[in-house]
């Protein structure tokens, strides 16, 4: 199985459908679709499955599906795809209950992954999509910038929107200081080395 093949299993991982409250949903919706629009346009950088990555696993989960036992068949669901993945590494499952995401710092699973990734333990976070990490956008992207600046860099993963926060063409984002306090080290451009056109964290 190719790594195509592994992203479109990824992606085939049902979940749970939250009830989620924006200020403005259409605008939102609006603003995603073209987000969608524009990758398709673009060849896609994902996590490469020849990285040794450390994976954390973020699932927010209610249970309000079809599924008897929900959790224990999308945990199943990730082991499988990770299982195809031999450089990869899965570190743990990190799991929040509830029907809509928190603010970041009252969701103590996410809390615990992220206090990991930053000692070291993960590299990679996958998770299926933005909504699960918080209602509030500016936080992911914050918390993308902060997770991107360390050494070696941390990247998410999101399933749903097929989105990679160390893709290349994010990188001029990730070097925008207009939103990180002072003091905040940039990425530095010698963190990431093209090869055949894709951006990989360094080996350890």
């Amino acid at each position: 199985m190719d790594e195509l093949d592994i992203y479109e299993k990824l992606s085939e991982i049902s979940t749970p459908q939250f009830s989620l409250t924006f200020g403005d949903e259409s605008e939102r919706a609006i603003k995603i679709a073209e987000h969608k629009t524009w990758l398709q346009s673009i060849r896609h950088e994902r996590p490469n499955t020849s990285v040794p990555y450390k994976v954390g696993i973020y699932i927010r989960f209610f249970n309000q599906t079809k599924y008897d036992n929900y959790l224990a068949y999308h945990k199943k669901e990730f082991l499988d795809t990770i299982g195809l993945c031999p450089n990869w590494e899965l570190v743990d499952f990190y799991i929040d209950e509830g029907q809509s995401a928190p603010n970041m710092e009252s969701a103590k699973e996410w809390s615990r992954l992220l206090c990991d990734a930053m000692d070291g333990k993960v590299n990679l976070i996958i998770t299926q999509k933005i909504s699960n990490v918080s209602k509030k956008i500016h936080e992911v992207t914050f918390c993308s910038r902060i997770l991107a600046g360390q050494k070696p860099p941390i990247g998410i993963y999101f399933i749903s929107e097929d989105i990679f926060t160390l893709a290349s063409y994010y990188q001029n984002d990730l070097h925008d200081t207009q939103f990180l306090p002072s003091g905040m080290e940039l990425l530095p451009d010698s963190d990431y080395e093209p090869e055949d056109g894709m951006r990989r964290l360094p080996n350890d």
